[in-house]
Parts: structure tokens; C-alpha cells; sequence
């Protein structure tokens, strides 16, 4: 039996029309191969071109999903075939000028003082007031993040007074994602405001965001100042229910009520508490206080001791390490086939959300899916995007740029800074603390250790001397 191939239509100048006729599914990939490769010239050519391309600008963004490895390196190739011995400097420049492109790796901005010797001021030398830093994969991270921002402060040990100012985020799956630090010389006001403005600018750029905070008043007295960027609708600014309930505990002196703050400021449903946390818009996210930060200022408690820039670079190589982790578990779910982060899988085995989580972790509950099932809806469009672990990924997905050898960054032309003189410490040994103690800070306010054999101050009665035989009165002959 002879098989006699389908008949290709015959494709005038390359061009379908309406109307063509083929007899199978293999005759039109037949005929648009014809079409497209030139079997006389063994190449692609280009039919039709509808004009320049009308998306070209002049500078290429800082994240262009086109400008990768590849296309970087095609553009070196030729630069490195012809003189191997090519300098860094040299290649980093081309690049530059070729796409008009400098790959961001941080936003610093920092403030100075004058520096004087005696009454004369010294114009070659400045002295660091300020400086705040945030990394571009923690500014690229936040985009995909839950819309919820932590500040908080915390004491550095070193050689010179000052405060460390954190702000962190949290991804999808319950993750921690520091996004920028600052260096100020005390929790003051202006000290806030630097923080929090730059940090808007810089970081923070997106609408609805919930700020949550103790009730420091700088931190007030810097929201207040912000001219909006910190106010509704662009921000609600809102404060940690831990440090609510040590307020009112202060204040009334009634132990019995505090837990009844807190279980107020966790009501789910307007029977508990009309303004709780299910009716204060979303903002919270179900975050009620501010233990994301505090869990970063104990995770650089070994790093506050250090000078300034062996203070930032603690902060960089942990980030890197904390973003090259967590890059390689999201893929590893993704390549197993998991859709939904491991916060949502255990909430929905577990089955044991309650109503309003809707509103507060944007994740059903199991009167969501009762009315799904019903009306045979799919209850995965009603979980959040930000619990999907393809955004979970992109979290992580921006690399941090390696700081290389010193000898390769670009020339610094300007004054010397130096620390402020006046807040090098004079006393050895941690800084005296100046805040008030309160219930939350069990460890201090707790009298000393009284040993239950002797009845002593300062030892415990394993290390007694009277369990291990010895008299009690040393004194005694």
C-alpha cells in the first residue's frame, strides 16, 4: 500500500490568508515551516517588521528580566578574547556605557556634622551623624512580602553610644526579611524620622502598609512629622499589644485584667471586640506585636559591639546566607510540586482556623470552604497570592552582589569621616540602662537567687557548700 502524503497548500509570498484549507493538524506545521525556513539559505528571515521598537528608553531598569549572565557575558566576550589581561574596572565601565545600566547593590544615606579642632573647623573631615542602609534583594524582597513593616530599636555596645534601628517584613511562609537597618545616635525623634523617612523613600515605597511599633513617643512624634507617608491611607501606623498591656498594667496596677488586653486585641469576631483585630481593616496582617524585630535585634546582639563597618557587613553576609537558604527551600518545594506555602498546607490539615481569619491572614476558613463546596467554587482564589510559593520565591529571587576586592570599587573623592567624640564611651563594660523596667523584663526585675539549704543570696542549692559537707560558718573554729 503506497501512503501518499497530505497536500500542502501552496502559502503565496509567505503570507496565510482567510479561508485556507488544510487536510490534517500535520499539514499546517508543515506548511508553516515552509514558510518560515529558507531551505536554499539555511537560515531565519525576517518576513515583516512593524516599525522601531517603541519600548526603548534610555536607561535600562534596575531589574530588566533580559539583562542576565548571558547577555552580560556576550557583551564581555569579545572584550576578554582580545585582551585577556583586561582589568575589572575596565569590563564593570563598557558594560555601563554599552546599556547605560549600574546594577544596584545598596541605597546608603547617611548625615554629617562639622568637625572642629579647639574653635577652627576642619573642612577635609566630617563627623558620621547618621547613616541609614538597606540592600537592593531586601528592597527587591519587600515587593513580595505581606504589606506589614516592624521598627524597633536597640542599643549598640561598642566603643560609642548610639542605637541600632531595625525594620523587617515577613514572606508567604512565616519567614523573616530584615529590609533595612540605620545607625542613629539615639531613639529621638529626629533619629526616628531619619529612619522612617528614608525608609519610605527608599524601601517602603507601596500604599496600605501597616506600621507597627511600640509606643516609643519619638517614634509618634516622627509618624506625625512624616506629612502623610506614615498616615491613612498610605500607612497605619499601629502598636505591639505586648507593650499595650504593660502600659495598662502600669496604669491601673490589676494584674487579673492584663490577660484580658491581650485576648481583647487577638478578638476575632465583633461579639469579643467590635475594633479588634478583624475590623481594623487588614492592616495587621495578624501580627499583634513586634517580636519579628525583636528576633533580629537578638540575632545581631553579637554584631552591636562591632565598629560601624564591621557592623554593616555582619548584617550583609547574614542577609546573604538567610536569602541563599531560603532561595534553595522555595525551589525545593516548587520542584515537588507544593503550590501553597507550609503555613497554609498546616493551617488547612490542621482545620482549625476560626471566623475572621479571612480578613486577617487572607486565608479561608472552614466557613469559606463549607460555602465553596456548595457552590462548587475553588477555595485556593480566595488564599492570598502572597502564600503562593511561586511569590515566596521571588522573595529571594534578587542576588546580593559580591563586594569584591576593595581595589575594584569605584575612587572615593571626598572628606574623611569620623565618629562623634561625644559618644565615646568613658566607662568599660555594657551601658548603664535609663529605661523604666516593666513585667516584660522578668529576668531583671526578678529578686536574686536565695538557695533553699542555707537560705543565702547568689547561689543554688546544688552549689551549696553546706550539701557538700562543709560548715556553715566559715568563721567558726
Amino acid at each position: 500500500m503506497v501512503v501518499v502524503p497530505p497536500e500542502i497548500p501552496i502559502v503565496a509570498d509567505g503570507e496565510f490568508a482567510v479561508g485556507m484549507e488544510f487536510s490534517s493538524r500535520e499539514s499546517v506545521i508543515r506548511a508553516m515551516k515552509e514558510v518560515s525556513m529558507i531551505s536554499r539559505k539555511h537560515c531565519w528571515v525576517v518576513r515583516r517588521y512593524n516599525g522601531s521598537h517603541t519600548c526603548t528608553r534610555s536607561t535600562i531598569s534596575q531589574d530588566h528580566s533580559k539583562l542576565d549572565s548571558n547577555t552580560i557575558t556576550e557583551a564581555i566576550k569579545p572584550l576578554v578574547e582580545a585582551d585577556p589581561s583586561l582589568k575589572v574596572k575596565s569590563v564593570i565601565a563598557d558594560v555601563q556605557a554599552k546599556f547605560n545600566y549600574t546594577e544596584p547593590s545598596a541605597i546608603v544615606h547617611f548625615e554629617t556634622m562639622n568637625a572642629y579642632q579647639g574653635d577652627d573647623l576642619v573642612s577635609d573631615i566630617r563627623v558620621l551623624h547618621r547613616v541609614f542602609w538597606s540592600y537592593y534583594p531586601c528592597i527587591r524582597a519587600f515587593r513580595h512580602c505581606k504589606p506589614i513593616v516592624q521598627v524597633d530599636g536597640t542599643h549598640l555596645y561598642g566603643k560609642y553610644k548610639g542605637c541600632l534601628l531595625v525594620a523587617v517584613s515577613q514572606d508567604g511562609n512565616n519567614n523573616i526579611v530584615p529590609i533595612a537597618f540605620a545607625i542613629v545616635e539615639g531613639e529621638t525623634s529626629d533619629a526616628w524620622h531619619f529612619f522612617l523617612s528614608n525608609l519610605r523613600q527608599h524601601v517602603v515605597t507601596r500604599d496600605g502598609v501597616g506600621l507597627i511599633s511600640d509606643r516609643h513617643e519619638s517614634i509618634n512624634a516622627a509618624v506625625e512629622r512624616s506629612n502623610g507617608a506614615w498616615s491613612p491611607p498610605r500607612a497605619f501606623h499601629m502598636f505591639c499589644i505586648r507593650h499595650i498591656e504593660s502600659n495598662f498594667l502600669r496604669k491601673f496596677k490589676a494584674p487579673y485584667l492584663q490577660k484580658l488586653v491581650v485576648n481583647i486585641g487577638y478578638s476575632r469576631t465583633v461579639r469579643e471586640y467590635e475594633y479588634a483585630l478583624a475590623f481594623d481593616g487588614g492592616y495587621r496582617w495578624g501580627h499583634m506585636t513586634t517580636n519579628l524585630v525583636e528576633c533580629i535585634n537578638s540575632v545581631l546582639k553579637g554584631a552591636r559591639n562591632l565598629p560601624i563597618t564591621a557592623l554593616v557587613k555582619a548584617t550583609f553576609y547574614r542577609l546573604n546566607e538567610l536569602f541563599t537558604r531560603k532561595r534553595a527551600e522555595a525551589e525545593a518545594r516548587i520542584n515537588a510540586g507544593h503550590v501553597f506555602s507550609e503555613l497554609v498546607t498546616t493551617k488547612l490539615h490542621a482545620n482549625q482556623l476560626a471566623s475572621g481569619n479571612i480578613q486577617v491572614d487572607r486565608i479561608p476558613c472552614r466557613h469559606v470552604f463549607a460555602c465553596c463546596a456548595n457552590q462548587r467554587l475553588d477555595w485556593q482564589l480566595y488564599v492570598h497570592d502572597v502564600y503562593k510559593m511561586d511569590q515566596v520565591r521571588r522573595v529571594y529571587r534578587a542576588r546580593f552582589r559580591p563586594l569584591g576586592n576593595p581595589s575594584t570599587w569605584p575612587a572615593y573623592t571626598g572628606p574623611r569621616f569620623v565618629p562623634n567624640p561625644f559618644l565615646r564611651r568613658v566607662t568599660k563594660g555594657r551601658p548603664r540602662m535609663t529605661r523604666f523596667l516593666n513585667e516584660m523584663d522578668t529576668r531583671m526585675l526578678r529578686p536574686p537567687r536565695r538557695c533553699r539549704q542555707c537560705g543565702a543570696e547568689g547561689h543554688s542549692r546544688s552549689r551549696c557548700r553546706r550539701s557538700a559537707g562543709a560548715p556553715a560558718d566559715h568563721n567558726a573554729q
